[in-house]
């Protein structure tokens, strides 16, 4: 019956038969069980019910071709994250690199987990990876090559990174860097801003005649505009690169005429002599977090400053650590202590 389907043999292997609008589907189990044969045509049958049939060509969906649509994706989106996914994609391919999208089954994924955490890769490290694939696989259904995404379960236990610096620790870290970069390090640390942001900076940008420098879209991890007031040592740091400044230069921070990139062993060598040795550069953008919370400054003016979407990520960036504890729980004592010299106690009347 056509609205049923059909089973049949081809050699010692079994094949369905199903229509879809009009147009008869037929397709081989890859198995020598009936059984098997039969839950495929079942699952045929359940898509064409709920509109979602896709048909024989999900099962020629490999892994390779959900890479290629992940590329597309972050260039069509312009997505800055790409080199991020790129490497993520390395690890997973040398798991997942000969599957068929449809045999990337939870228990599967379940299997990659055990394997990069033998490898020694941290659970937040392999959950990057693991919603990376699922991005992949979600591309796959939107546009219709998959007919469902699995669900998968993110490891427990990730930690988020608490690294920052007290003030007099950083004053100590700046001396011993580079001069080139004391500057853009600084303005890191005052501003909030990441460090992509802050090296990619052109003078065009700067305005000082209000004495504000423009993050443009372009150079925003988020997309998104915003504006930096300059004042107090901020300023003072525009002011000294504006001396600095070169015509054949258009950044705010280089070195001798060239854009400043990546300088991981100078930091690193910093950190070592400051005795510091595992502070990132991005901590300096917690601390600035931390440091505009400790001002007061109102949390919706904070994340304007450092270019925070949300609440919840600009929560884990405001680290809190003993120091601001004690303080509130100082700050409550004072205030109950104020509270219990001005009360008056009034005697209750005995019962007549």
């Amino acid at each position: 019956m056509r609205g049923l389907g059909r089973l049949f043999k081809r050699g010692s292997v079994w094949w369905i038969a199903y229509y879809h609008r009009g147009k008869e589907y037929r397709e081989s189990s890859d198995s020598e069980s009936e059984s098997q044969a039969k839950k495929l045509l079942k699952k045929r049958l359940g898509e064409i019910n709920a509109g979602k049939f896709i048909g024989p060509s999900e099962d020629r969906w490999t892994f390779e071709d959900m890479v290629n649509d992940l590329g597309n994706d972050y260039r069509v989106n312009n997505r800055r994250s790409l080199a991020t996914a790129q490497y993520h994609v390395r690890h997973l391919r040398e798991f997942f690199g000969l599957d068929r999208a449809i045999d990337i089954t939870p228990d599967r994924v379940k299997a990659y987990q055990v394997h990069r955490l033998d490898e020694g890769g941290s659970p937040a490290t392999v959950n990057r990876e693991v919603a990376c694939l699922g991005h992949m696989l979600s591309l796959a259904v939107t546009s219709g090559k998959l007919s469902r995404k699995p669900r998968f379960k993110l490891l427990d236990g990730e930690k988020v990174r608490q690294g920052f610096l007290e003030h007099g620790d950083f004053l100590t870290l700046l001396r011993n860097l580079p001069d080139h970069l004391k500057p853009v390090i600084e303005f890191l640390y005052l501003s909030g801003w990441r460090k992509g942001e802050a090296l990619k900076l052109e003078w065009r940008d700067v305005d000082m005649e209000s004495q504000t420098v423009r993050l443009r879209i372009e150079n925003s991890k988020n997309k998104e505009s915003r504006v930096l007031p300059l004042n107090g040592k901020l300023l003072d740091i525009i002011q000294q690169r504006m001396k600095q400044r070169r015509l054949d230069c258009p950044f705010v921070f280089h070195h001798n005429g060239a854009r400043i990139k990546e300088f991981r062993k100078s930091w690193k060598r910093a950190c070592r002599i400051s005795g510091l040795e595992g502070i990132l550069v991005h901590d300096l953008r917690r601390c600035a977090a931390r440091n505009l919370s400790r001002a007061g400054v109102q949390r919706e003016v904070a994340m304007k400053i450092t270019g925070h979407k949300t609440e919840s990520m600009y929560r884990r960036y405001r680290i809190v650590d003993e120091r601001d504890l004690r303080e509130a729980t100082e700050r409550l004592q004072s205030h109950l202590e104020e509270h219990s010299n001005a009360a008056t106690v009034t005697p209750i009347k005995a019962a007549l």
